[in-house]
């Protein structure tokens, strides 16, 4: 029944061979890799407004700061952008910042990488499925109470489809991200046109207070904050969020057509000149009187002014910006769960993680990240504004990483152009480490701590569960180990009735240890008892019934301490404990019966030098 559910839900296993066609061509693959980074202009406009307004600077005023403040994040995303170019080439095979880090600064630093990404991407999820929630209540503000739910709904959808695999998420999510590609191409460009032309833009903001960082609504007569240094460097910061995932593209070059390393390199491109433009056109036209607000999102008022009030242009706006902040949670599914594989395939997370599932996709990552990011919107009420100040450390600490690895990369190596390429990562080490210490100065109080403690407190798990792969490794190895004396078995089959199940046990047991066998019987009611030594008398043959008695009622502690004295006195021989269980023919059976075989298997489970066997006999129905 399980394996009907999962096989319509998920759908048919895919032979391995497979996998080779669930590639992605550049236009689907701008879809899932880059539909995070160009859906955070939706956003990342806002929360630079959100801090000017903590300086009484909305509307035209918040515009001579806004614009320099994008464009300076413009920039970066340039440098950032061309950084990574020089990082495809060097890795074809996926030159993401753990990859990076870890061959060319040292472990540590590697792993140090990789729990910021793997942070970076449940925010991802939980900060646009979010916004996305905003975009959608920003049109039907009845739905506002309901977001939480929306966005769980948004999650389960997206890790279903990412279930399914690689390809059919691509198709999936190509439509929201080029209906929303197009309906903000629309705006910037006919809002430009209409400036040309002379037009007036009028951009209306909605009734009610002015919202600031986080939940705070900015009430007539509060006590605005001086424009200083650290009001602008937190504007900067919370505006840094429109980076995020511009990494996605150089951790998924295995998933493009070939050439992987060409075609990615071109897609990295198209990404990177889309968000410039959106990111930059939104913050242009949020300045004819958009205000932050806790209603309606500033695209939204932009869509008002430029498309007109209630008209059908600005409806498709919003659900296209819901639609692709809803998808834009992909690039994290698409690089979490490869990420994962790849640090446990170094031993330094579960091994699950690198195995792939019936769908060529690595299932267990995927329902990993879902759970997390489903907790996040939980506890954060699907805010976007209250996540922000998480967001933006574990990206630029991962560049950062990664373009200081690819300077080393070039240094030693020295090929052709060598000092040119380490000369752009130069400028995007030096330049992302001073943006994420920005960060870091100014959202630290708002959140970042949280972000700055758990990436140290990953990497002592990842080296944690690697000591255990290693510590492991070390007593399994066949290196010095001397030929095995032989062994003797001596088996005990513990009873609590006699039925067909007990009597196939006993016939297993004599047959891996002829004439050592003996059964074990804890009394627990002296009637019961008698009737099981007259059956004995029947079927029991020649193995020997031991009886425990029991005052105290207990099943185990009697017989755990008739074991330790067996293999006190045998001490050479292998002991097995053969268990009897009869297996019900329908699920809801098992909750009539009181799991006896269930609980003494968890009993003796970690004890040493003891094999447990079980010997189930099926019921019929």
């Amino acid at each position: 029944m399980l394996a009907e559910i999962k096989r319509v839900v998920i759908g048919s296993p895919l032979e391995t061979a497979r996998q080779s066609h669930e590639r992605l061509n550049k236009r689907t693959a701008l879809a899932v890799f880059s539909s995070d980074a160009m859906s955070s202009s939706a956003y990342a406009t806002e929360e630079i407004l959100r801090h000017l307004a903590l300086a009484g600077l909305v509307g035209t005023a918040a515009f001579h700061y806004a614009m320099p403040i994008a464009l300076l994040i413009g920039l970066l995303l340039v440098i950032v952008a061309f950084s990574y170019r020089q990082t495809i080439a060097a890795y074809p095979n996926g030159g993401g910042s753990y990859i990076v880090a870890s061959d060319n600064l040292g472990r540590l630093p590697g792993l140090v990488a990789g729990a910021a990404l793997l942070i970076d991407y449940v925010l991802t999820v939980a900060v646009s499925i979010s916004a996305g929630v905003f975009a959608l209540t920003s049109l039907f503000q009845d739905l506002t109470p309901y977001r939480v739910e929306i966005a769980l709904l948004a999650i389960t959808v997206i890790t279903l489809a990412n279930l399914r695999g690689v390809r059919e998420s691509g198709a999936v999510f190509s439509v929201p991200t080029y209906l929303f590609l197009l309906s903000m191409l629309s705006m910037i460009g006919y809002g430009l046109l209409r400036w040309l032309l002379g037009d007036t833009i009028v951009i209306t903001p909605p009734a009610g207070p002015v919202a600031g960082p986080g939940e705070v609504e900015l009430v007539p007569g509060f006590h605005a904050e001086p424009v200083g240094l650290f009001l602008l460097m937190s504007s900067f910061a919370s505006g840094c969020a429109a980076l995020t995932s511009v990494e996605a593209i150089s951790n998924g070059v295995p998933a493009f057509k070939k050439p992987e390393a060409r075609n990615a390199r071109i897609t990295l491109v198209w990404m990177a000149g889309l968000l410039l433009t959106l990111f930059i056109g939104i913050t242009w036209l949020s300045g004819f009187g958009a205000v932050p607000s806790n209603e309606e999102s500033v695209v939204s008022q932009i869509g008002r002014g430029v498309f007109g009030n209630g008209s059908l242009l600005h409806g498709v706006l919003q659900f296209a910006t819901a639609g692709i902040l809803f998808v834009a949670a992909n690039t994290a599914y698409a690089d979490f769960p490869r990420l994962a594989s790849l640090i446990a395939r170094d031993r330094y997370l579960p091994r699950q993680f690198a195995t792939l599932g019936d769908r060529l996709v690595f299932s267990n990552g995927i329902v990993l990240l879902a759970i997390f990011a489903g907790a996040l919107m939980v506890i954060f009420d699907a805010r976007t504004t209250n996540l922000i100040p998480l967001y933006a450390v574990g990206v630029f600490l991962s560049f950062t990483l990664s373009q200081s690895g690819m300077i080393v990369h070039w240094f030693r190596l020295r090929t052709r152009g060598w000092r040119q390429s380490a000369l752009i990562n130069g400028i995007g080490a030096c330049t992302t480490f001073v943006v994420m210490w920005v960060i870091i100065v100014s959202k630290f109080l708002e959140g970042a701590w949280m972000v700055v403690l758990l990436i140290p407190l990953l990497v002592v798990l990842f080296i944690s569960i690697h000591q255990h792969y290693v510590h492991a490794a070390r007593q399994l190895s066949l290196e010095g180990l001397e030929p095995p004396p032989p062994l003797r078995n001596t088996v005990i089959v513990p009873i609590s009735t006699l039925h067909r199940g007990t009597i196939n046990a006993l016939r297993y047991a004599e047959s891996i240890a002829p004439g050592n066998v003996t059964a074990v019987h804890v009394s627990l009611d002296e009637e019961q008892t008698a009737k099981i030594r007259a059956k004995w008398a029947k079927w029991g043959g020649d193995t020997p019934l031991v009886v425990l008695h029991s005052p105290y009622r207990s099943l185990v502690r009697p017989l755990l301490r008739y074991l330790d004295e067996v293999q006190r006195r045998w001490d050479n021989d292998v002991i097995t404990v053969v268990l009897p269980e009869f297996i019900p023919a329908k699920w809801w059976h098992h909750l009539l019966h009181n799991q006896t075989a269930f609980l003494l298997k968890s009993a003796l489970l970690f004890r040493k030098n003891l094999i447990v066997a079980s010997v189930p006999y099926q019921l019929e129905r």
